[in-house]
């Protein structure tokens, strides 16, 4: 089930990235340590794969996130991520986005939450490669399954809903590199709110290899019974980029 999904999510980004000719292609890869609080207060192992495409019409990125630990045979933090997203430029500045989103967390309340969206994005600022702000308004579907049916008897929820969306890269210096995200996918019908704020430094150690300190946040307005509204992860990682 993971699997098929994980593949349509990546079909987001590969009609652009089969129709680009010229471009730079990167990837990194992390792995280190996750403290998570909220739903799951557990030390983890923590991975990430991401890939970026940047050509003259199409920008696409994807990545995958996992986080795993176990304590006396018993899975105690348990967590998959992924996301893709495409970028149409329609202008110096201006682009048009589809972007998906899955996510897996065994201790959430949910079985997974996924969403599909699409907008206009401006690159309001940008004073080179490594600097600039993104902000991004769209709409779109999403579809959570729960773990356990709600006081109605359901355990689908699916709504059409707006995203607001902000990403702030800022190159500290030739070693150094500061981010933040933002995003905020909102319920159309039932006002649902899901939120996340990511923050992170990376610094250069050498050649090709990276350390990355990040904090994220991720607030749910209407989590399942029984489950925390809002869940924390500070990590400290070795990127690899290539």
């Amino acid at each position: 089930m993971l699997l098929r999904r994980t593949t349509l999510l990546a079909a987001v980004v590969a009609a652009p990235l089969a129709m680009a000719q010229e471009g730079n292609y990167e990837g990194e890869a992390e792995l280190g340590v996750l403290i998570t609080s909220g739903n799951s207060e557990e030390t983890s192992i923590n991975s990430r794969l991401a890939g970026k495409y940047e050509g003259t019409v199409w920008r696409n990125t994807a990545s995958f996130r996992s986080a795993y630990s176990e304590g006396q045979d018993e899975t105690t933090a348990e967590k998959y991520r992924v996301d893709a997203e495409g970028n149409y430029k329609f202008g110096a500045h201006q682009y048009w986005f589809l972007r998906g989103s899955y996510d897996d967390d065994r201790f959430s309340g949910y079985e997974y939450q996924s969403s599909v969206t699409s907008g206009y994005g401006n690159r309001v600022w940008n004073t080179g490669e490594r600097s600039f702000l993104d902000l991004s308004i769209g709409a779109g579907y999403r579809y959570n399954r729960l773990d356990v049916a709600n006081e109605d008897g359901e355990r689908n929820e699916d709504e059409v809903i707006g995203r607001l969306a902000a990403q702030l890269d800022y190159a500290l210096s030739e070693n150094a590199l500061f981010r933040q995200k933002l995003s905020s996918e909102v319920g159309v019908d039932e006002g649902e709110s899901i939120s996340e704020s990511e923050t992170a430094i990376q610094a250069s150690l050498a050649g090709n290899l990276s350390m990355k300190a990040a904090y994220r946040v991720k607030h749910v307005s209407d989590a399942p019974a029984g489950s925390e509204k809002t869940d924390t992860e500070t990590s400290i990682t070795l990127l690899y980029g290539f």
